[in-house]
């Protein structure tokens, strides 16, 4: 309906009529005006700039692709097509590497670990060292001390996890402040990329780069942190295409990261997703699914039913796409996100924790309240990826946000309380000592 009113009143301009549906969020009838623009006048170079934009919408990468190359064509120096092309190619990579992956996959698996292997996994939500943008955001003795308290508690396991909440880089510029606005108007990160041995001196092997802060500074911090992740041996999951592919204990271990864009692993696709999972299936052991997905916010920390937006932004329906992605093999799925703890369930023998909150996040976040309440989750797995046992070490940040233990558990309260009221019947159970039981 939305989109016939908008003809009613359309004005003979095709690409304006193109945008016009585009703000409406109707993919097809905005493909259909700007393909007859360029098809009319094959130099208009904004048609088809706007055309790649409606295949984007409607998740045809190829098109997508395919439009934006005739851009390069006409204007190669426009701004942003570098950085949106890579991500189209990915997107569009993953799609052809997914249906591959389904295709290939076998009707079973055979592990060669040994009997009785299992994986000691503990994972935290957002890790965000500090930021040189705006200035003035670093915290003191340059970082050394951030994750000194808390570090006994991620080194102590197979392998550890964290979300890491924007580029390690040193270069880039940022396009989300307006110009005419001070640097510290909008949430831009960018840490030096001398921090990232702080990561791996805390006993951090592996991150997700799929979130909303990971292309802050561009392309060019986004290759750069993955090299810096490589060069330090920390594995990383996030951009579309990219995993984590690991060996412990004899167990090959996958973490694939998803977030609601299509830069990424998109989690509001969990057909892709489960086809992603069941080709990685494949090949490994074990599946660790990571997501950066919901609402944000003090009043976030229910877990609905149905897809999340925030601030008009699809956020995913992340109860739906962890179950899509358990049913397709995973063995663990891991979220952030929000910035504050969410409930737990055990679906399918695997466990399912919808958000780990803040853990480190310094000088630009919200930490007060439940949204400076974290903790460090920590699940055996065994061979076959069952849910064997688990425990919550209940964390707190003080200051302008380093972590430290907490000794009051808020965390367990927190957790124990939500999972009981969204997830009835497959909550998880959190014991006074953190200790975590199926239901």
């Amino acid at each position: 309906m939305l989109a016939l009113l908008i003809l009613s009143a359309l004005h003979a301009d095709p690409l304006e009529d193109g945008r016009a549906l585009l703000r409406a969020k109707d993919a097809a009838g905005a493909e259909r005006v700007l393909a007859a623009c360029t098809a009319a006048d094959p130099q208009n170079v904004d048609c088809w700039w706007e055309l790649g934009w409606a295949r984007w919408l409607a998740r045809d990468w190829d098109g997508t692709v395919q439009a934006w190359e005739r851009v390069r064509a006409l204007d190669p120096g426009r701004p942003d097509l570098d950085a949106r092309l890579a991500a189209a190619r990915d997107a569009a990579a993953v799609t052809a590497m997914a249906h591959a992956a389904r295709d290939a996959a076998p009707e079973s698996f055979r592990s060669s670990a040994p009997e009785g292997a299992t994986l000691r996994f503990r994972a935290v939500g957002d890790v965000m060292l500090g930021t040189d943008f705006p200035a003035g955001c670093l915290p003191p003795e340059d970082g050394a001390e951030m994750l000194r308290s808390v570090s006994s508690l991620l080194r102590d396991a197979d392998l550890t996890f964290a979300n890491l909440e924007g580029p390690l880089c040193d270069a880039g510029s940022t396009h989300k402040c307006s110009p005419d606005k001070p640097e510290g108007s909008c949430y831009a990160f960018r840490t030096p990329t001398r921090y990232g041995r702080f990561l791996v001196d805390a006993g951090i092997d592996v991150v997700s780069t799929a979130n909303n802060h990971s292309g802050d500074f561009g392309e060019t911090c986004r290759v750069a942190t993955e090299r810096t992740l490589d060069a330090l041996g920390i594995a990383h999951s996030g951009r579309a295409g990219d995993v984590a592919s690991i060996e412990v204990n004899g167990l090959k271990v996958a973490v694939l990261g998803f977030h609601a864009s299509a830069a990424t692993h998109d989690v509001r696709d969990p057909a892709t997703a489960a086809d992603l999972v069941r080709g990685l299936r494949a090949r490994h052991d074990l599946v660790i699914v990571s997501f950066h997905g919901g609402a944000e916010g003090s009043k976030a920390i229910r877990t609905p039913t149905g897809p999340e937006t925030y601030y008009g932004e699809n956020r995913g329906d992340v109860r739906a796409f962890a179950r899509a992605v358990v049913d397709a093999g995973a063995d663990l799925v891991v979220g952030h996100g929000p910035h504050v703890l969410r409930g737990m369930e055990i679906y399918k023998d695997r466990l399912v924790a919808y958000s780990l909150g803040n853990f480190a996040t310094y000088g630009r976040f919200n930490v007060t309240g439940n949204q400076g309440v974290g903790a460090v989750l920590e699940v055996v797995l065994d061979r076959e990826g069952r849910f064997r046992s688990g425990r919550l070490l209940p964390t707190r940040q003080i200051g302008e946000g380093i972590p430290q233990p907490d000794p009051d558990g808020r965390a367990l309260d927190l957790v124990r309380t939500l999972s009981s009221q969204d997830f009835p019947g497959t909550a998880v159970r959190v014991a006074l000592d953190g200790t975590l039981g199926a239901p």
